[in-house]
């Protein structure tokens, strides 16, 4: 075997050397995998209740995806006996400490075997976090049914055929008013919520047991732009017939208040866009289509032009057209193309990369590397969209980066230039009033949010045993007048997505990557003589992003030094050669010494060759 091929298959058992903690550690970026204990549980049910979870029976709550998280792998399904329904299926963008995933998906192995008992698969609206895990598991959930809106049914149509190998999408339109059947034992109603998209849609689901309710992303917002506002007669209606179980979105639980309706964004937009000098580029996210609409209102208004530019808003922005959902006048747009031809006082570019990702359109024309659109002095920025947690570096380069441009860049927190989709603890507690559940489960949250929706819901009269704070893969059972958690477990870890590999990635590799980004690795390669057991020549060691070898001479020798010193030790007097014992010990060793001489700890190789 040469050194490479002993190289590539020692890499499976590359481990840390052991460590000691430092001061400097709670500096250090966190674990990529945390686990998750709970402590304690105020209403679990009783040993009898416990002895009956394992039944198959009656009605269950099952997340993959979408509790203690926000903005990832939103998926849930709902079974009773034989018969399940499933709602949502969107992806999750990757946190900064993992490295080279493109994107999460839920986990859906507590399916697997069950595929025949899926009846239907509905979908709330068209955002990636709630459909754009579709392709990755549209084979995993049988044949059933699927429900969508207009809109939402074009965006997954869309997405749809960048998988060419995938099996094509028959999707049945299911509008807010309509009502179908799926399977036996359920019935759902599409009901009109508000949200930052058109169609999106809450859910009344008929079950033997009692009226569940479901809705991710929503707020209360009274005077939406380009949509209607939820029909509360309707809703309340819903409530007067009694709601079993209530699953709503966490999100503003803990901010208070009534979240920002969107026509109070429309006049610190339109102000800025008037005053604007130069060139006025937007960020916004690409799926936002009621703000894109906003922004395309007010450039007619004020005689500009607009441009749209990044590949996901160019789509969303003609299938949005097509369907009538962005309604524009014959003459505002134009192409990138054109741009050079048009007064840049007189021109909106809308653009993704409000939040800092490295190859959208912002971060291009920050750059100065656009191919149509040049950074130039007192041109406007503006960042139409609230930060995701885990973006602000990224974010705050782009800006920085327009400063020294000198451009004028203003956002969220300096003017009313964005409205969240969710609602706050006034539009949550409106809709509890409404609804009126026995039982409340919080969903669309981290964990912290779900526990503040739950104590909103106690300030409205529902007892807190009846508030189900549950994490992802529990599996709820619902009765008429009680729940309780399984002693089983669904799987929960979302599956990630790398390139073309799918669940491949699994943590201990998500943990392997984020050491050899922070400390880089060594390999230590050692030709042995077969006869003697000795070091044969000088051992070679290989660094790539620890140290630069050259320029620690010192250092180097005296690793030789330590791999002489303990391959010898291993080796002599007629002892065996054994090299899963003798690589252990280099990689301790070997990895020790270097904490201590540096206080960092690179993945150590240790490559054997007897010669």
């Amino acid at each position: 075997m040469t050194a490479e091929e002993t190289i590539k298959d020692d890499r499976k058992y590359a481990t840390r050397a052991p460590r000691r903690p430092r001061f400097g550690d709670r500096h250090r970026s966190k674990p990529v995998v945390r686990q998750i204990k709970v402590l304690r549980r105020d209403n679990e049910g009783s040993v009898e209740d416990h002895a009956r979870a394992g039944a198959t029976a009656g009605l269950k709550i099952i997340h993959f995806g979408g509790l203690g998280e926000i903005g990832k792998n939103n998926m849930v399904a709902i079974q009773y006996n034989d018969e399940i329904i499933l709602i949502d299926g969107g992806l999750g963008f990757p946190r900064q400490n993992m490295p080279g995933i493109d994107f999460s998906i839920p986990n859906v192995g507590y399916l697997a075997g069950k595929e025949h008992m899926i009846q239907a698969w509905f979908f709330s609206h068209g955002h990636l976090d709630h459909i754009g895990a579709v392709p990755f598991i549209i084979n995993k959930v049988g044949d059933p049914d699927i429900y969508a809106a207009p809109l939402t049914k074009a965006l997954l149509l869309k997405r749809m055929e960048e998988f060419k190998d995938r099996k094509p999408l028959a999707i049945e339109e299911f509008k807010a008013g309509d009502e179908v059947s799926a399977g036996k034992y359920f019935k759902v109603k599409a009901h009109r919520i508000s949200h930052s998209i058109p169609d999106d849609l809450l859910f009344e689901i008929k079950t033997p047991v009692g009226t569940i309710v479901h809705t991710y992303d929503y707020k209360m917002d009274r005077d939406p732009v380009n949509d209607q506002p939820a029909n509360l007669e309707e809703l309340k209606a819903v409530g007067d017939k009694g709601v079993l179980l209530f699953m709503g979105d966490s999100t503003g639980a803990e901010k208070d208040g009534h979240s920002l309706s969107e026509s109070a964004v429309t006049h610190d937009l339109e102000k800025l866009m008037s005053d604007a000098t130069g060139l006025t580029i937007i960020g916004c996210f690409a799926s936002a289509l009621n703000r894109v609409q906003q922004i395309i209102t007010l450039a007619e208004k004020l005689g500009k032009k607009v441009v749209f530019d990044g590949y996901s808003m160019k789509n969303n922005v003609e299938i949005a057209k097509h369907l009538g959902y962005i309604k524009i006048q014959r003459g505002t747009q134009i192409s990138l193309e054109e741009v050079a031809n048009c007064p840049r006082e007189k021109l909106i570019a809308i653009v993704t990369g409000a939040q800092g990702e490295s190859n959208a359109a912002l971060m291009r024309i920050a750059n100065g590397e656009h191919r149509f659109i040049h950074p130039i002095a007192n041109d406007t920025y503006i960042f139409s969209s609230s930060i995701i947690p885990g973006n602000e570096s990224e974010i705050q380069f782009v800006k920085d980066q327009l400063y020294r441009n000198g451009s004028k860049v203003f956002n969220y927190q300096m003017l009313d230039v964005h409205a969240s989709g969710h609602g706050d603890k006034e539009d949550i507690r409106e809709l509890l009033k409404i609804i009126r559940p026995k039982f409340l489960m919080p969903v669309h949250g981290q964990y912290s949010m779900m526990v503040n929706h739950g104590q909103i819901a106690q300030e409205e009269g529902i007892p807190k045993d009846n508030i189900i704070i549950a994490d992802n893969g529990n599996i709820t059972h619902i009765e008429a007048d009680r729940w309780w958690l399984d002693k089983e477990h669904a799987p929960s870890d979302p599956v990630y997505v790398d390139g073309l590999g799918i669940g491949d990635i699994g943590n201990v590799v998500l943990r392997d990557r984020q050491m050899l980004s922070e400390d880089g690795f060594l390999v230590v390669v050692v030709k042995i003589d077969r006869q003697t057991g000795k070091v044969n020549g000088s051992p070679d060691i290989i660094s790539r992003g620890f140290i630069y070898l050259k320029d620690n001479k010192d250092l180097l020798m005296q690793m030789r030094k330590k791999v002489r010193f303990i391959v010898d030790n291993n080796t002599a007097h007629g002892k065996d050669i054994n090299g899963t014992y003798l690589k252990d010990e280099l990689r301790n060793q070997i990895g020790l010494f270097l904490f201590q001489k540096t206080e960092r700890r690179p993945m150590i190789l240790p490559v054997l060759i007897e010669v």
